[in-house]
């Protein structure tokens, strides 16, 4: 009996003990669970603006703690210049210009909650394939990708039609109007032609009308009524949504509803800080995707008393250290939750720091360390080089850098194969699953080409050549920096993307951004040997991508862009848009 006992024993060891051996590590297993999702995403934030990318005045702590105990990635490429492109891109990890959201003119963002323009129905995000896999899926904070097409409530443009079972936020993007205080920034130069074109057709209505008064000028009354009804008609129909701007773009949304119209600006940080709270606590049970799309740092960088005059770079650096804060709350509430270990946490910018973004002498715009240009430059590092931290304990390394081309079109395959999800096989993913590169499984990104657009116009290519080590970066089109000698384009505030004030290249302006990643000296079939064979084979790259374009709605053309007051979202009954739900009463 006993001997049986002891065989029956060892049936049960041996299996056991095989079991054991043959079980993946721990990281093994992390992957195959769906993790938490927590992707922050700060706006108009510089990568030179933050502790870890070699800023030594600006405090980033929070910011510099996800570095450390995760992976940082020093080429890590946003796919456009400016807000709705890039978050677009972001959105369906492809070049905006394959869903209609780059711009074919000077209108090169989403311009009133009140325009048919935003991302189409039939672009499908990473929020919708996590919303398919079991994921609870929020966005809290800034959108800018549209709300309506055809009717007030359609929300065919809305997060909550793009995956996302929950927002809270602002459909726009922050602006200068919104705070009355604030120099008026939406339009600025379009609006003062407007006033004095206003102005003109005003004086002449009343010179006539006195001229006619004195008997000095021969007119009918019924032409100096036309004359004054014309004068009428054109002031009210541009002054019914400039006029109106902070009423009109400056709103709070919960899902469908219009909570805050206008804004209140003193409580926006601490309602979306206690809202992406709130989603954690909310959903810490089963798996979810937490976007937090801060307002930070944009203008008018609204900044609580708290953190005002308490940095060394005035308001802008007050209003960064407050978002670093507000990221270090949200950690602090994974850790609370117990799911640090199962969450991953990612954070960036959307692009590049506004270099013309002044009031005076001060300046309300990033800083983009030692790359050359910014905000609105299509080619520049400047402009498209942002910061790109990845943490998950137990499963990245800690402490890793990075510094291979990588894209925030990358997230979309990144979080849809670790949700399980399955990418869209009808359409060009440009994207690419980062997982191998941050978990050191593979040395090099599988990107062998990045395409730099500005509008619809192709400025610049990159080319990872990777037997070499060297990244080649041809800049075909250039823009005309003002006054001589300038950064950027301060003459207008933006720098265009063609036109006069661009300079084209033939043969392109060639860098090799692994020797001169500040873009100092471009490179010559008289000083690079490669010259000729590096822009041949961009050239082929350019060719082949061509070919992988079609046409689409253009979402950014100038009948999308402006405002239509039926498609206005409105609390109250329109034109009487008025209200405050989430005040005291």
């Amino acid at each position: 009996a006993s001997f049986l006992l002891l065989c029956f024993r060892r049936s049960l060891v041996t299996p056991l003990i095989f079991g054991l051996l043959l079980q993946p590590p721990l990281t093994q297993l992390s992957i195959i669970t769906k993790p938490n999702i927590v992707l922050l995403m700060a706006d108009d934030l510089g990568i030179g603006d933050v502790g870890c990318y070699g800023n030594d005045t600006i405090r980033t702590p929070n910011i510099d703690r996800l570095a450390k105990e995760g992976v940082k990635l020093t080429q890590h490429i946003a796919a456009a210049p400016l807000c709705t492109p890039s978050r677009a891109a972001f959105l369906t990890g492809r070049y905006p210009l394959r869903s209609g959201m780059d711009a074919i003119n000077n209108y090169r963002v989403i311009f009133w909650n009140g325009g048919s323009g935003g991302l189409p129905p039939n672009e499908t995000t990473f929020a919708k394939i996590l919303q398919q896999q079991g994921y609870s899926t929020g966005l809290i904070g800034k959108w800018h990708q549209g709300v309506n097409c055809e009717s007030r409530n359609d929300h065919c443009h809305h997060p909550l039609n793009h995956g996302f079972d929950y927002f809270y936020g602002m459909p726009f993007t922050l602006i200068s109007d919104c705070q009355p205080t604030e120099t008026p920034e939406m339009d600025r130069a379009f609006r003062r032609k407007l006033w004095l074109s206003t102005q003109m057709i005003c004086l002449i209505t009343l010179t006539a009308a006195l001229g006619r008064l004195t008997g000095l000028i021969s007119v009918r009354w019924k032409t100096l009524t036309c004359l004054a009804g014309f004068s009428l008609l054109f002031f009210i129909s541009w002054f019914s949504s400039y006029g109106f701007v902070r009423y009109w773009n400056c709103i709070m949304m919960r899902n469908h509803e219009v909570t805050e119209q206008p804004m209140v600006t003193d409580r926006t940080t601490s309602l979306i800080l206690r809202e992406s709270i709130s989603f954690i606590e909310r959903n810490k049970h089963k798996p979810f995707l937490l976007f937090l799309s801060f307002l930070h740092s944009h203008t008018p960088l609204l900044t609580t008393e708290k953190f005002l005059g308490k940095s060394s770079h005035g308001l802008y650096g007050d209003n960064v250290e407050e978002m670093d804060w507000m990221v270090g709350q949200v950690l602090d509430a994974i850790e609370k939750e117990g799911l640090k270990n199962t969450t991953l946490v990612y954070f960036a910018s959307d692009h590049g720091g506004w270099l013309e973004r002044q009031e005076g002498k001060r300046q309300l715009g990033g800083w983009n360390g030692i790359y050359r240009g910014g905000k609105a430059m299509g080619g520049w590092e400047g402009g498209i080089r942002v910061p790109g931290i990845f943490r998950w304990p137990g499963v990245l390394p800690a402490g890793t850098v990075i510094n291979e081309p990588t894209s925030l079109m990358d997230i979309y395959p990144t979080v849809v194969h670790l949700a399980g999800g399955v990418l869209p096989q009808d359409r060009v993913i440009d994207g690419r699953d980062l997982m191998p590169l941050l978990r050191g499984t593979v040395e090099h990104s599988e990107h062998e080409f990045l395409f730099h657009y500005c509008g619809i116009h192709l400025h610049a290519v990159r080319w990872h050549q990777k037997d070499s080590g060297a990244i080649w970066k041809a800049h075909y089109v250039t823009p005309v920096f003002r006054p001589l000698g300038a950064g950027a384009c301060y003459d207008r505030g933006f720098c265009p993307c063609f036109g006069e004030g661009v300079t084209h290249h033939d043969p392109p302006l060639l860098f090799d951004l692994s020797r001169d990643p500040s873009e100092a000296k471009p490179l010559s079939a008289d000083t690079e040997p490669l010259f000729d064979t590096v822009v041949r084979k961009i050239g082929r790259a350019i060719e082949e991508h061509r070919r992988t374009l079609t046409p689409v709605p253009e979402q950014l053309s100038v009948y999308n862009v402006v405002w239509k007051p039926w498609l206005q979202p409105c609390c109250g009954t329109f034109p009487f848009c008025w209200c405050d739900k989430e005040g005291d009463n």
